[in-house]
């Protein structure tokens, strides 16, 4: 047994040598380090991660990663299985809904050939490609995505039968595009069991129309295309430029909609604004419901993150549910890494999760995390809590709202900053310190006295202690 225990750290060993060099340092200290090797037997490789997150995201963004190291270490009967445990090594127990469970990937499994067809065949069973984990009951409504929700939700009930064909979903990378166009799919088959869905980037796509094109097979090509009844495109921008896919897309999306057949496409841009794109494309992709996915706000990304960890039966701290949503604003996708990041990293170091942890994490996903509070950054955030332009705290303005917003700016600062007096009051369009001295004195007496200003004071402090930015 011990020999078996020595071959297999290995093998994991000479895995991650080979690994090393195909990522970078910062996914390899993150995603592979804290993988443990547990047993080899018959050509086949157990390792141990954290938690089913992150063997998903390992699976997502590194199989073929894993594929090259377990290959070249165990040949091309080489296979790797997961094993999924609950974190019990940290010093606070953050308890999974799920018991140990052991996930297995055969590494000599083919890609999926492309999907034509025989002509003539007016019916077919094909794999959607589609991501189970996609779903409505797991995609969060907000108001940076109610009407592309409301939308999807309202073709899978009738697909192809609203007036939201196409619909063009749009956003900024990792705001959850290919969430709400997968759950689409996901719903139209769980509903109408007989539809033909199918998921295809943009680049399998033209892939396949070259690989048409060489065996002479475009118009079985276009054939199997016509026949799916739901059509999901995914990152149609990265088909600027490609004149020939442009042309044969063209036919393909003229013939689904005049069947009556759904289309469902996302972008990171709105029809008018894609470069490099045929017009009479451009005019298609206008004529149902174009619906962007905005920046969620902080409600929201709470909202998405604690779903997150209701899936993973992950649980953490108030305190450090809102320092990652305060920081982390523009992508959804670094929410999920940060915690995967942060389950990792405290189960590896034998570390409780708090706020402490969690920033020297977050550091690592972003890069305006500030070692101390500033001035200006508490003037910003009191400004926008009382909605008053920060330059007016410079002013000599009067207006009652202006003059608290500044009195407790001045507060903050005294209190939060190393700052002198005269520094503090520098920052405030060149006042002297017997003006911060007299707002400090002012803002205690109304703490002890008005609960309304307690609260404020207290709800801004904390802002200010979360934000960490400048």
């Amino acid at each position: 047994m011990a020999i078996l225990q020595q071959e297999h750290v290995r093998v994991w060993d000479n895995c991650l040598k080979t690994i090393r060099h195909l990522i970078n340092e910062k996914s390899f200290n993150t995603w592979f380090v804290p993988i443990k090797p547990v047993l080899l037997e018959d050509n086949r490789l157990t390792i141990q991660v954290p938690n089913r997150f992150f063997y998903e995201f390992v699976e997502e963004h590194f199989v073929q990663v894993l594929k090259q190291a377990v290959k070249k270490e165990l040949g091309k009967a080489g296979r790797l299985e997961y094993q999924i445990l609950p974190l019990g090594n940290a010093k606070k127990e953050y308890k999974t809904s799920r018991q140990s469970i052991r996930e297995q990937v055969t590494i000599s499994k083919e890609e999926i050939r492309n999907p034509f067809v025989i002509p003539g065949i007016k019916r077919i069973k094909i794999d959607p490609q589609l991501n189970k984990r996609y779903r409505f009951d797991n995609y969060i409504e907000g108001d940076c995505n109610k009407l592309a929700r409301n939308a999807g939700l309202a073709i899978a009930n009738n697909p192809g039968k609203t007036a939201f064909n196409p619909l063009f979903i749009f956003g900024d990378v990792g705001l959850g595009k290919t969430h709400l166009a997968e759950a689409i799919g996901n719903e139209v088959l769980e509903k109408h069991p007989d539809k033909i869905v199918l998921y295809v980037t943009t680049e399998k796509f033209t892939n396949q129309i070259i690989q048409a094109i060489k065996n002479n097979a475009v118009n079985d090509f276009v054939n199997f295309y016509q026949l799916i009844d739901v059509l999901i495109v995914d990152d149609i921008q990265f088909l600027a430029n490609r004149t020939k896919t442009q042309e044969i897309f063209f036919h393909i999306f003229n013939q689904l909609h005049q069947n009556g057949n759904q289309i469902v496409i996302t972008s990171d841009r709105p029809p008018k604004d894609l470069e490099g794109m045929e017009e009479r494309l451009i005019s298609r992709f206008k004529w149902g419901l174009s619906a962007d996915l905005s920046i969620p706000d902080f409600e929201t990304r709470i909202a998405i993150l604690e779903k997150k960890m209701d899936l993973e039966g992950v649980d953490l701290p108030k305190d450090v549910i809102e320092f990652i949503c305060y920081n982390i604003k523009n992508n959804i996708r670094e929410l999920e890494g940060v915690l995967i990041s942060l389950i990792a990293q405290s189960s590896l170091n034998n570390r409780d999760i708090d706020v402490l942890l969690t920033k020297e994490v977050i550091e690592n996903f972003i890069n305006n995390i500030s070692k101390e509070i500033t001035v200006a950054n508490i003037q910003s955030l009191v400004a926008d809590h009382f909605d008053v332009p920060v330059e007016k705290l410079h002013s000599k303005t009067r207006k009652r709202s202006v003059v608290i917003a500044r009195q407790l700016s001045m507060y903050l600062a005294k209190k939060m900053t190393k700052k002198s007096l005269k520094a503090i009051g520098e920052t405030f369009g060149g006042r002297d310190h017997s003006t911060v001295i007299y707002s400090v004195k002012a803002v205690r007496d109304l703490i002890d006295t008005d609960v309304i200003t307690r609260e404020t004071v207290k709800e801004l402090e904390k802002k200010i202690k979360m934000s960490l930015t400048i």
